[in-house]
């Protein structure tokens, strides 16, 4: 544990207008520890103040939350690599999972496909089965999916490790208030960001480089050529690691980021067991025993104080229309109603439509597909 002035130096050196962590790091090496490198910023800086470390640290403590700094023995060596590696970790839930050795992230696009949904939930459920801990960032679409499927795995007491691009007290979208909460309960919330820090949106690609530097790998379902989700294969490449990629239709535009990575060298994923071969696995035995022993497996030995006060903050409401939920292999239509959330009697009037304008066909097994 570190000393809790040298905690409040940190947090005032790392929250003070124009530092970020490279500028942080850059002021302790000169400095040669951090109380120096307080005063040398100070000279160029209108430094934090102490009243905002100490503030932070009563909020933190009242709301359960673990603030664990570089310096602190439970700080992940993966993250320790990164020369930009964040200072201060918020952490909420079980903070053992940090030190958990193999981890496979999860990205893809928010507004998923239900086949890329079930994809991503599979290959996580999977992945957790076989003792991978599974990372993401609890957005909308294949993040929740994943998360989902890890939390499911090991008799529903699956762990699973979300980055948020807000702070650990904030949940983004509103609507994984629940997912939140489960994954306080079974996994580990983190985030660099102060507490109370809403969402805004050049925190997403910054908590990437976390989400990629704490996994093995990296694994693209469903994405755009320039989305968010790309931006972390890019940055588990740099740092040396594998990404995988599933493949999908060519008339898919989602399909065009995990088709690009391939093409690029990313390793096509179909299943779980194709991580699994790269980990150097052979079989979900050898894996199996290899347990992590840290992991509760228990919720009832695992309590965590899920905060009181937590705050939702509502994304703004995409347009996803009724017709790219649907793909060109078929959707089931009671899984197409609950997906696309809309009133019973103008979802049928709106899959009509789209059957009379020749956009979609129905298939036998209540199914329809779109139309290549």
């Amino acid at each position: 544990m570190v000393d809790k002035e040298e905690l409040i130096n940190i947090l005032r050196l790392i929250n003070t207008d124009g530092i970020g962590p490279v500028g942080f790091y850059g002021y302790v090496n000169k400095a040669g520890n951090i109380a120096d490198a307080l005063e040398l910023a100070q000279n160029k800086k209108d430094l934090c103040s102490r009243s905002f470390a100490l503030e932070e640290l009563d909020k933190a403590e009242e709301n359960g939350v673990e603030i664990i700094s570089y310096k602190d023995v439970r700080y992940p060596a993966k993250l320790r690599q990164l020369n930009d590696a964040p200072p201060i970790i918020y952490a909420l839930g079980n903070t053992e999972l940090l030190q958990y050795p193999e981890a496979i992230s999860v990205v893809g696009a928010r507004n998923a496909s239900i086949g890329g949904r079930k994809i991503a939930s599979r290959i996580a459920y999977d992945l957790t089965e076989n003792n991978v801990l599974i990372i993401s960032g609890m957005a909308r679409g294949i993040d929740s999916a994943a998360h989902k499927g890890a939390l499911y795995a090991k008799g529903q007491h699956g762990a699973t490790i979300a980055v948020l691009g807000t702070g650990v007290d904030m949940v983004y979208p509103s609507e994984n208030v629940d997912l939140y909460r489960n994954i306080v309960r079974q996994g580990l919330i983190i985030s660099e960001f102060p507490l109370g820090t809403a969402a805004q949106i050049n925190n997403f690609p910054r908590r990437n480089r976390i989400i990629s530097a704490l996994s093995d790998g990296t694994l693209v379902v469903e994405a755009g050529l320039h989305s968010g989700s790309l931006i972390t294969a890019k940055l588990a490449l740099e740092q040396g690691k594998d990404v995988f990629a599933v493949p999908g239709s060519p008339l898919e535009s989602r399909s065009v980021g995990p088709n690009h990575l391939i093409k690029e060298g990313a390793i096509l994923t179909e299943n779980a067991e194709d991580i699994l071969s790269v980990l150097s696995i052979s079989s979900a035995q050898q894996i199996k025993n290899r347990q992590f022993e840290l992991l509760p497996l228990d919720k009832e030995q695992n309590k965590v104080n899920i905060p009181q006060q937590v705050k939702t903050v509502d994304e703004p409401a995409e347009d996803i229309r009724l017709l790219e939920l649907i793909s060109y292999e078929g959707v089931d239509i009671d899984e197409l109603l609950r997906s696309s959330k809309l009133a019973q009697d103008d979802f049928f009037a709106e899959l009509l439509d789209l059957e009379f304008s020749g956009k979609i066909e129905r298939h036998a097994g209540n199914k329809v597909a779109r139309i290549k």
